[in-house]
Order: structure tokens, then C-alpha cells, then sequence
């Protein structure tokens, strides 16, 4: 059994795993074991549910992850046993108890909220549930400024969208109470109030990094600074 966590991405609402090849390339570079598994984005508690079912089938310690949305599963799902430690990427970090809504509720809501674009998808034996993605003119400036333009299209294109029920569902339990934590808070992010990055981390005990000018999409813009953090909470937990 290796001693040394393997770190498990967990991406966020309107990405998928391939957001961060980057910092996959950057921990391997580093010999640290990396697994970024899909993410449902169908509600809290089925994806943390399945995050931490991902992370309690690894032979060894495991470090949580999450990118935006994923910050609230990792909260859940940190709680599985061989987690020894959560990251925070431009991440919510939910209270138990709370839900998105509620916490990005305290702060000035973010241009995010005002350009979502809904979608239905069928659910067995109910009426169809509504699924968001950012408008695609929008996309740019709200998830990915600091990413160049051609790559930027693709990712708007490449959206996976997000249940809407996701933000108004309260997190079960929150693992930082007892994990300990790191966060980075990207300083221009349009999606995500940096306010609502830097109060869930300071609630949360986390060793906090700051980066000025970064945008949502910090892991595809800035894959060295993120895998630093990460590397950093491997090495503290190992």
C-alpha cells in the first residue's frame, strides 16, 4: 500500500475531467498518484456519494480535490476514512447543513447567477428536472478570462451542465471539522464570489492561497500554481 495520498480531482459544474490535464501532468511530474474521475453533477449528496465510493476503493490515503461545485462533495465525501486531507480550488467549502444557495447568499451574487441558460433532462417515473449551463456569449468572461480565446470556445461548447436542485440541497456533513484543509481563492473569479472562496476557507481552518487576476478556470490557466497547493497537502499528509 503506497504512503504517499493519491489526489483525487473532482471537477466542477460546466467542466468535465479533462480541465485538469494540467495539473494531472504537473503531480505526475511530481510521482504523486492522480485520479480525476467524472462527476455527475446530478445533486450533493448522489455525487459526493459516488466521489467517495471513487476514493474508498484506492489502496491508500487519498486528498479530495474540488474545483467550484466539487468543493461542496468533497465537503461530504471527505468524511470516507482513508481521506486525510481536502483542497479547495475556487471552491465552495458548505457548512453541514448548508446549502449553495445559502452560502453564496451572503455575499453580492457573482455574474454567474443573472447568465445561466436552463435545460431539461428526463427523469424515470417523474417530470423532467432543469439542468443549467452559462450562456455561451457569457462564458468567457464569467468562467475563463485568463484562458486564451480559442480554448475558451471549446470549453463553452464542451459545457456539462449542472442540476439546478444541486444549489438549494444542504450538505450532510462537513469533513474540514475534522480534515485538514487548503484553499486557493482565485482573486478575479466571476462565477464563484472570491468572498464566498475566502469565507468558507477561513471558516474552515484552511491554509489559504490567493491568486490575483485568476480566473474561475485557474487550474487550466494557472495548472503549476494549482498543482503546488496540492503537492503541498500531499507532502503535509504522507
Amino acid at each position: 500500500m503506497s504512503t504517499t495520498p493519491t489526489a483525487v480531482l473532482v471537477h466542477g459544474a460546466f467542466a468535465d475531467a479533462a480541465s485538469w490535464s494540467g495539473v494531472v501532468a504537473e503531480l505526475q511530474n511530481h510521482g504523486v498518484p492522480v485520479l480525476a474521475p467524472p462527476n455527475p453533477l446530478r445533486g450533493v449528496a448522489s455525487d459526493a456519494a459516488y466521489i467517495a465510493s471513487v476514493a474508498s476503493q484506492i489502496d491508500g490515503p487519498v486528498v479530495l480535490v474540488g474545483h467550484s461545485y466539487g468543493g461542496a462533495l468533497i465537503t461530504v465525501a471527505g468524511t470516507a476514512e482513508n481521506v486525510v486531507g481536502l483542497v479547495y480550488i475556487a471552491a465552495y467549502a458548505p457548512e453541514e447543513g448548508e446549502s449553495l444557495g445559502e452560502l453564496q447568499g451572503r455575499f453580492p451574487l457573482s455574474p454567474l447567477v443573472s447568465n445561466l441558460k436552463e435545460w431539461t433532462y428526463p427523469v424515470e417515473g417523474a417530470e423532467p428536472a432543469v439542468e443549467v449551463t452559462i450562456k455561451a456569449e457569457a462564458f468567457p468572461d464569467i468562467f475563463a478570462a485568463d484562458v486564451p480565446a480559442p480554448v475558451t470556445k471549446v470549453l463553452a461548447a464542451a459545457q456539462r451542465p449542472l442540476a439546478a436542485s444541486a444549489f438549494t440541497e444542504a450538505a450532510s456533513a462537513a469533513a474540514w471539522k475534522t480534515k485538514p484543509s487548503w484553499a486557493l481563492v482565485a482573486g478575479a473569479d466571476q462565477a464563484i464570489n472570491p468572498e464566498v472562496e475566502r469565507f468558507g476557507a477561513k471558516r474552515a481552518g484552511a491554509t489559504i492561497v490567493e491568486i490575483d487576476g485568476a480566473s474561475h478556470a485557474v487550474a487550466v490557466s494557472q495548472p503549476k500554481e494549482v498543482a503546488d497547493l496540492i503537492l503541498a497537502a500531499v507532502r503535509a499528509t504522507s
